[in-house]
């Protein structure tokens, strides 16, 4: 394939060009420990740099899509999001992990130490990605069984999409149910908001529901931009360290399905 068919490619350059430079590590490390930061903190994170050179390297974090940005009130507060580093993993490195592949062992080995795990405990998460295909076909693949199945671990969505109604999650098995939430809202197929708790695992589901909402964009060139926000988890820290790294498969897995028709591959264990 050569460089002009590959519609990755200048994404996946501005991600490699953003975690190069050890300030905007730093502004992601900031983030990965306390999300939701507006730019004077991360300009105090950033000792002896000013204002304005500050805002230079969020602004790059942004267009790499390392950075989502939410106003709240009169402040503009930014998040970390790792959505970008986990495509460049699926993309780039574990294809590359058979034997023999060693000279791309240092792409993986950078990547490591450069990529910000996800935050693990944060009251609000935001995840955010590009996907080549329609608003529609995204609401289906959130709210249809025959996609879940295909990125969702597994497990197969059963919901009408309507305000009130259940949105449940079985196991693969058919039997098992991983969660039992419901509809806050519904917009199709712009917004879809939903509460989240999570029954696969005692103690996730002795703390209290969270939420999640799907926020639908279409942009231009045909592609839609799609933000996950996971919120309400202030009293729900097993959850909020649980999801964290859960969001980042899925989403990848529902953008490689959508624009290829194949699912990424089976995925180890339970919901995000």
């Amino acid at each position: 394939m050569s460089r002009r068919d590959d519609p990755h490619g200048d994404r996946d350059d501005l991600v490699f060009r953003a975690l190069a430079d050890p300030t905007r590590r730093l502004v992601l490390d900031r983030l990965f420990e306390v999300g939701g930061l507006s730019l004077g903190k991360l300009v105090a994170a950033v000792h002896g740099m000013s204002r304005f050179g500050v805002m230079k390297h969020v602004r790059v974090l942004e267009s790499a899509g390392l950075v989502v940005t939410r106003k709240v009130g009169r402040e503009r507060l930014h998040y970390l999001n790792p959505v970008p580093v986990q495509l460049i993993h699926d993309r780039w490195v574990s294809k590359y992990t058979q034997p023999g592949a060693a000279a791309l062992g240092v792409l993986k080995t950078v990547l490591e130490r450069t990529a910000p795990p996800p935050v693990a405990q944060a009251p609000k998460q935001v995840y955010q990605i590009y996907i080549r295909a329609t608003p529609e076909q995204i609401w289906d693949a959130i709210t249809k069984p025959e996609f879940t199945a295909q990125y969702f671990y597994g497990s197969r969505v059963e919901t009408s999409g309507t305000v009130g109604a259940p949105i449940r999650h079985r196991a693969p098995d058919g039997v098992y149910l991983w969660s039992d939430d419901v509809i806050l809202e519904s917009d199709p197929p712009r917004r879809l908001v939903q509460s989240w708790r999570a029954l696969y695992d005692p103690e996730l589901a002795a703390e209290p529901s969270s939420r999640v909402t799907w926020e639908i964009e279409p942009q231009p060139g045909g592609t839609t931009k799609l933000t996950v926000v996971h919120d309400e988890l202030e009293h729900a820290p097993r959850t909020a360290a649980h999801v964290s790294g859960g969001w980042m498969f899925i989403l990848s897995g529902l953008k490689t399905l959508l624009e290829t028709g194949r699912p990424l591959g089976a995925r180890s264990t339970g919901a995000a």
